[in-house]
């Protein structure tokens, strides 16, 4: 029970846990705003508005900050990670999911046409909402770092 109670006691999980979830659900009201569509998957998928890799690892990094200061080995080793999974986040990602509508577009022609795809079951579409655009990661890091000061503030 101890280790239960320092967790949550501790900003390096508690700001990153929070930063994830707030930028979830967020996400999802933004979806359901825009789109006037509710999916329970936006709670807990990737993509879209705000960046939640950009919320939890700026989360990370602030808290360790505030924690462990800025020499030493925590927050560079933070900071990095944060860079990275951004840097992730807008690249590759986000190239994956442009591809997969541009293949979802091809085999929506192709059924239209009626071709068959695949001879044994149908193929599902590819998941489009996989990476973000820059201002989804900066919207994002932005939410994490608030977040975590104010986590940082309320834990001590």
């Amino acid at each position: 029970m101890y280790s239960l109670t320092a967790l949550l006691h501790n900003p390096c999980f508690v700001a990153p846990a929070l930063g994830w979830l707030i930028a979830q659900v967020t996400k999802t009201i933004i979806y359901i705003i825009l789109n006037r569509d509710f999916r329970p998957e936006r709670l807990v998928g990737s993509g879209g508005m705000p960046s939640s890799h950009s919320s939890t690892v700026c989360a990370l990094a602030t808290a360790t900050a505030c924690k462990y200061g800025f020499g030493g080995f925590y927050f560079p080793m933070s900071m990095f990670f944060a860079f990275i999974v951004m840097y992730d986040a807008m690249g590759v990602r986000r190239e994956t999911g442009e591809q997969a509508k541009v293949l979802n577009e091809m085999m929506d022609q192709w059924r239209d046409m009626g071709r068959n795809l695949t001879s044994r079951k149908p193929m599902e579409n590819f998941k489009e909402f996989v990476g973000h655009t820059p201002l989804q990661v900066l919207v994002g890091a932005i939410l994490g770092i608030v977040i975590a000061l104010i986590t940082c503030q309320t834990l001590v």
